[in-house]
This record gives C-alpha cells, structure tokens and sequence, in this order.
C-alpha cells in the first residue's frame, strides 16, 4: 500500500490479442480517480509467443511508468473453444509473471463479480459495463470495450479491497491462547 494514502491499482483484461488496461488510484475509502487507460496489442499475423512477448513488452512498460500499488485481473472462465481458452490462460500467465517479477501480487475476479460489482447483475453486457465506467469515473467518452473492461476490474478491487479491510478494522480482535 502507498505510503500516503493513495492506492494505484492497475486493472487487467488479459488477452492474447489485445490487452485492455486501465488505472484508478484509491484515494479513501470510496473515492477513485481515473488515472489512465488503453490497449495493449499485437499483429494478429504473429505468432501466439511472438504476441505474447509483445504484449508482455507493453505492460512491463506499462507498469514501469505508472507504478501501480495493486494489480487486479479478471479470472480465467472455461469456454467451449478449448483454443481460446488454453490462449487466455498463457496470457494470465503473461500477466501474472511480469507483475510477480516487479514484486507485485495479482488479485483475481470472476467476470461475473466484476459485473454484479460495476452493474449490479452478472449478466451485464459490455455496453453497459462501459457506460458505467465512464459514469463511476466522471470520463467524456466511453473507453474502448477491452479498457473499459480492465477499468471494471480495478473498480471491483478497488471497492472490495476497501470493504475486506474496513471489515477487518472493526472485527474484534480474537485472545491469544497460550
């Protein structure tokens, strides 16, 4: 956590194409503030590790300039394209490793938490999800879908890392047995 309250929290939608990315800082416990946002991609003629690597290269550099504090990404899901699956999770892996390597941890939401937590059902569309980040956020326009998307991811952190730890802060400490 920042030393002076701030919290930088960098929300993830990997892919093996494109990665959204998108940034808030925490600054109270319900206060966010739009930091930035955008897509990371790749060729789709180049080879799945070419792209990787590419991508890979982005969000190391991604995560050198804007020094996040918390690093949250949306959770694996299984689809029926074995393909598409098996491509999303060397993705995570993407992800999750150049965040560890810099000392960071990853938390991971289920996308349809980061729903019920940005829209209020799981079920959202991402024209909704994108319509409300750019209203939770006070944004001009609607993000592009795959940053809108990793916006949502760092709204969900940002608000269920703020509730886990003002539950925590008033739960009544267990005695020790000795």
């Amino acid at each position: 956590m920042a030393v002076t309250g701030r919290v930088r929290i960098l929300g993830v939608d990997p892919g093996s194409l494109r990665l959204g990315y998108g940034v808030v800082d925490r600054t109270g416990p319900a206060h966010l503030s739009y930091v930035e946002c955008g897509v990371i991609s790749a060729p789709a003629g180049m080879d799945r590790p070419e792209r990787l690597m590419t991508i890979g290269r982005g969000l190391r550099e991604l995560v050198a300039e804007l020094r996040p504090d918390e690093v949250a990404m949306e959770q694996a899901f299984y689809g029926k394209n074995v393909q598409a699956t098996l491509a999303l999770g060397e993705a995570r892996g993407m992800v999750t490793f150049i965040v560890t390597d810099v000392g960071l941890t990853v938390s991971g939401y289920a996308p349809a938490r980061v729903k019920r937590t940005i829209v209020g059902h799981g079920a959202a569309t991402k024209q909704q999800i994108g319509y409300l980040v750019r209203a939770l956020l006070s944004l001009r326009r609607v993000p592009d879908p795959d940053a809108a998307d990793a916006l949502a991811i760092a709204i969900c952190h940002a608000r269920h890392h703020a509730l886990a730890a003002r539950e925590s802060a008033t739960r009544p400490a267990r005695p020790r047995l000795r």
